[in-house]
């Protein structure tokens, strides 16, 4: 099966992308339009990336279980996914999920170009769930607003239901964001 690449022009980077590993990028970088590397191509994902996927998402600690190829973009460099992003449907919304960077490939905005593409992919209101205030601000500089629980589509109450259980057990900070333009 051929592999389709996804044309994706460039976007500015007005996101200091160093806050999730502590790095700071330098102020130079955070307006330059951020691209693809040579070699690498933004494509939805095909089954035989699924195990790639996985590792990525388990490498990620991130829940593993609702892991659909169908409904992943991916960012492949030299023949190997070092990026992963899932949009999932559900029948009233949409989520963005599974946002991984591979650790050598981090600081080189290729977060913000797959959460942009995902993004413009949605169909329906696009809602993320993230533990922790880290994550909640680098998809707020996206332009994702924080969300109440009694705002989110009962599709997706059902679906956070356990993250909520879980982040009041080990008293992590539950996040839940909607993006405004989808």
């Amino acid at each position: 099966m051929a592999r389709r690449a996804t044309s994706l022009k460039s976007i500015r980077c007005p996101v200091d992308l160093g806050y999730l590993t502590g790095f700071q990028l330098p102020k130079h970088v955070m307006n330059k339009p951020v691209q693809l590397p040579d070699g690498c191509v933004l494509r939805p994902a095909q089954q035989d990336d699924i195990w790639a996927i996985r590792r990525l998402v388990m490498g990620a600690v991130l829940d593993p279980t609702q892991l659909r190829w169908q409904q992943f973009y991916v960012i492949e460099c030299g023949g190997k996914v070092i990026a992963c992003a899932q949009l999932r449907r559900f029948p009233d919304a949409q989520e963005l999920g599974s946002l991984v960077v591979a650790n050598d490939w981090r600081n080189k905005g290729l977060g913000t170009l797959l959460s942009q593409h995902v993004i413009q992919q949605a169909t329906q209101p696009l809602y993320l769930e993230c533990l922790g205030d880290r994550l909640a601000h680098f998809y707020q500089r996206l332009g994702f607003i924080p969300a109440s629980w009694e705002e989110l589509p009962r599709s997706l109450q059902r679906k956070f239901g356990t993250s909520k259980l879980v982040a009041g057990v080990f008293r992590l900070p539950l996040r839940i964001l909607y993006y405004p333009g989808a």
